[in-house]
């Protein structure tokens, strides 16, 4: 299956410095319009507008995951592990690159705000009438579908779903990496090269060689770090709300008769939800940002002041409350709705929550396990040798954070009941 090319192509790489290109087929996946489009979607969807240097794009990311990828098959085929299937490895390195190309614009918002799955996209598109699929196919009838296997978690080949998707997976490495570099802090400068060096192919699983334990702790130790001061930055989640509100709005609207002084296709079917494949490859943030800029003019005001906000980032405030149940939450939209502030655009209770790393559950799948290596054979999940692992397994911290315009609130303050007006004051 594999055609190598007549001549290397190297991409240079801030991550990796390069980036090495050695089949035919990757190159021709690499120059498809489905897979150039994700240079118009950014990894880290609304996170530039709290780091300034987070503009790289989903194309990067994917070459970085690619290469991760190769480097690890490399080693495997170069020590000749015969746990091991070389027959796998073009499969693996295609869906190493192409596990993301079913990203929309701003990735998760547009998922959560028409509840839409990308991974369920990226396998419409491999599957789909798209150059991608025309490329596999020209290598192999049954290639695109084994791809799409791999990204669906559906493939016959544990090993090679490991690789792209598992705690310890070409995907987060090359995401903690590239994340890290963009936004401009150090928590996810992961020892890669020792990692990658103490993987091995174990009785259809990938393990990792026991001395290899601390660069892992440091791995998760870096999750943990990069989803609390980056991935949950309040800030960053305050401009996901209102990217959420556009659409949930826009949605309303559309769906009310309401006549769009300005819309784009495929926005229509989108808000119907009957996106064909060819429509959903229409949609890219310079799509969504073209539309929002004139929102600012719409005639709705919900809308017209949300995309002005998001556009000319005057995000919501917000302020961290320790606990809050529902009866609290709805005596504050009563009160908000009362004194002429709406209760559902005005106002968002956010509680977000990560586990930087799910230890094994009796009667769960070892899919979400980081499995070592002994020096006899033997195998065991990280935490059961790891105090670190343990010390940071199933940690569920977080905060409430209340979000809402500040001028409104401003405007109404004083006719609010003073224990609701306690909860916009800053601890």
């Amino acid at each position: 299956m594999h055609q190598p090319l007549s001549e290397e192509k190297v991409f240079k790489d801030p991550v990796h410095n390069y980036i090495h290109v050695q089949d035919t087929v990757i190159w021709r996946l690499i120059n498809t319009p489905e897979f150039q489009r994700l240079r118009r979607i950014r990894q880290l969807g609304t996170s530039y507008l709290t780091f300034h240097g987070a503009e790289h794009s989903r194309f990067s990311h994917s070459l970085g995951v690619y290469e991760i990828t190769r480097r690890i098959i490399s080693q495997f085929e170069r020590d000749e592990f015969s746990d091991w299937p070389k027959e796998e490895s073009l499969v693996a390195l295609c869906a190493a690159l192409l596990h993301d190309v079913g990203h929309g614009p701003f990735s998760h918002s547009i998922e959560e705000a028409f509840h839409m799955n990308h991974e369920d996209w990226t396998c419409r598109i491999v599957l789909g009438n798209t150059e991608i699929n025309a490329v596999l196919r020209q290598v192999d009838e049954e290639l695109p579908t084994k791809v799409a296997a791999v990204i669906a978690k559906t493939y016959d080949k544990p090993i090679v779903v490991n690789l792209i998707t598992s705690p310890l997976d070409a995907d987060r490495m090359d995401y903690l990496l590239r994340d890290a570099h963009s936004t401009g802090v150090n928590y996810g400068t992961i020892d890669l090269d020792r990692i990658l060096r103490l993987l091995r192919p174990h009785n259809g699983r990938i393990v990792v060689k026991e001395s290899g334990m601390h660069a892992v702790e440091d791995y998760l130790m870096s999750r943990y770090q990069m989803y609390w001061q980056i991935y949950f930055h309040p800030v960053t989640r305050s401009s996901e709300i209102l990217l959420r509100k556009i659409f949930k709005r826009a949605k309303e609207l559309f769906r009310n008769g309401y006549e769009f002084s300005f819309l784009l296709e495929p926005l229509p079917d989108l808000f119907r939800g009957e996106l064909t494949v060819e429509q959903y490859l229409m949609l890219d943030e310079s799509l969504i940002q073209t539309v929002f800029s004139q929102w600012k003019q719409e005639k709705d005001e919900i809308l017209s002041d949300l995309s002005a906000r998001f556009m000319d980032r005057k995000l919501y405030k917000y302020v961290e409350i320790e606990n809050m149940d529902t009866d609290t939450i709805d005596d504050i939209r009563t009160a908000l709705q009362q004194v002429g502030l709406h209760p559902e655009y005005d106002l968002e209770i956010d509680f977000p929550t990560d586990l930087p790393y799910d230890v094994f559950r009796q009667g769960g799948s070892t899919d979400n396990q980081i499995l070592l290596l002994g020096r006899k054979g033997e195998v065991r999940e990280i935490s059961e040798v790891s105090e670190i692992v343990r010390s940071i397994s199933g940690i569920h911290r977080g905060k409430y954070h209340m979000y809402y315009p500040q001028n409104k609130l401003d405007g109404v303050k004083d006719k609010l009941p003073a224990e609701i007006r306690n909860y916009f004051v800053k601890q």
